[in-house]
């Protein structure tokens, strides 16, 4: 189960949204024991592709050190898709890089976006249970990198 701050929540979309044309991604840090999102990194997609993603490598390098120094880590990734459902593209689980993070997808096809998330091993693919939290996360939590 991933759990989401509903402001963050938002941010996510409204940064996958601002991407359009291109699929537009980032990260998350927070607790890997509880699924707990604490920080959202929406970064470049270095691919500028409205058909794949690809995390700008000087973002990653970024959002793990400020993680790091706000005692979180990186436990996932997000993107959007612009023309298909928010399911993993056969891409997507080629290039899921560790099995215990978190994978969401924000399609946004359709007038509404529409956001789930999926854990990704050995090309399995499960959907998990995304819980927004009615609690915001704190001011800072939304970094620009």
């Amino acid at each position: 189960m991933l759990r989401l701050p509903r402001d963050l929540h938002l941010q996510m979309v409204a940064h996958c949204i601002s991407g359009l044309p291109d699929e537009a991604c980032g990260l998350l840090a927070g607790d890997a024991s509880g699924g707990t999102v604490a920080r959202l990194y929406p970064t470049r997609n270095a691919a500028a592709s409205a058909r794949v993603y690809s995390v700008d490598s000087r973002d990653l390098l970024h959002a793990d050190r400020d993680a790091e120094r706000n005692n979180a880590q990186l436990i996932g990734v997000f993107h959007s898709h612009t023309h298909t459902d928010a399911y993993p593209s056969p891409t997507d689980v080629e290039q899921a890089p560790d099995p215990d993070w978190h994978y969401v997808v924000v399609s946004l096809r359709d007038t509404h976006p529409v956001v789930r998330s999926y854990r990704i091993a050995g090309g399995r693919i499960e959907e998990e249970s995304l819980v927004v939290l009615g609690q915001p996360a704190r001011a800072d939590v939304a970094v620009t990198v």
